[in-house]
């Protein structure tokens, strides 16, 4: 699956699994648009990118948990004359400890980011793939769609959220010629757990996938044109198990995972 001349916008592209998929796109033949909140990170992996593929990449400091930040983003690419033919919506951010106790801020921002900014940029950028009947949409979900998660209840549940959004989205398109996927990665070598404030947490302490891994998986969920992915045996076996086991007892076994050590 090649993208020459095409120009994939990416969010989260400054580190982990977005600058994953801001390499092996550029590797393809993309041109990116690069998005973060890190201006200084994502301008040097731009350059990067630029030298080793010979690509154009346009890095673009933005916090996407503000409310309204998509259509400055939006404006800010249509004002550079840029038409997006894909969309990596990847930016996202988890948090460890119960609702009760929880900053509110931090909560609206995880939805803001993890759920409206995806739709938003999904939706702005999806008539164009349609219309050329070509282009990509990949949404970064997590095996914690699968079932509720205690101490991590909001993030499980946006992650739920974008699972069941891009599976129905992926029917909407069919025969378009636009290919969507939703990625369900597991635990991956990745900053997230310091972000979310889990690094204590015995899945944090077990073996992660990597980042590569979780691109190729992704890549062959395209090519493949599923609906949805998980990255990696054990957890497909166990998201699968999931959905089919009590909820109470998914939720004990969900709990006891993200359960600080």
């Amino acid at each position: 699956m090649r993208f020459d001349g095409q120009t994939i916008l990416i969010t989260g592209a400054s580190s982990g699994i977005g600058t994953g998929y801001a390499q092996e796109f550029a590797r393809r033949g993309a041109n990116l648009i690069l998005v973060a909140r890190s201006g200084d990170r994502l301008g040097t992996l731009a350059s990067q990118l630029h030298e080793r593929h010979g690509i154009t990449a346009e890095p673009i400091s933005t916090d996407l948990a503000v409310p309204d930040a998509t259509a400055g983003l939006l404006e800010l690419i249509g004002r550079a004359g840029h038409h997006v033919d894909g969309v990596v919506n990847n930016a996202g951010f988890g948090d460890n400890g119960d609702v009760a106790t929880a900053d509110p801020h931090r909560l609206s921002s995880m939805v803001t980011l993890n759920c409206t900014a995806l739709v938003e940029l999904t939706r702005a950028t999806l008539p164009r793939m349609v219309a050329n009947r070509r282009g990509v949409v990949v949404n970064v979900a997590s095996t914690a769609a699968f079932q509720p998660v205690p101490t991590m209840a909001v993030y499980a549940a946006t992650k739920a959220f974008v699972l069941s959004f891009t599976e129905a989205l992926w029917d909407e398109v069919r025969g378009t010629g636009v290919r969507v996927v939703a990625i369900c990665p597991g635990a991956t070598d990745t900053p997230f757990f310091t972000a979310a404030n889990a690094t204590s947490t015995r899945i944090a302490a077990r073996p992660k996938r990597s980042v590569e891994q979780v691109v190729a998986t992704t890549f062959r969920g395209l090519e493949q044109d599923r609906p949805s992915i998980v990255d990696g045996g054990l957890n497909t076996v166990l998201a699968t198990g999931s959905r089919f086991s009590p909820r109470r007892l998914a939720m004990t076994i969900a709990r006891a995972v993200v359960a600080k050590r």
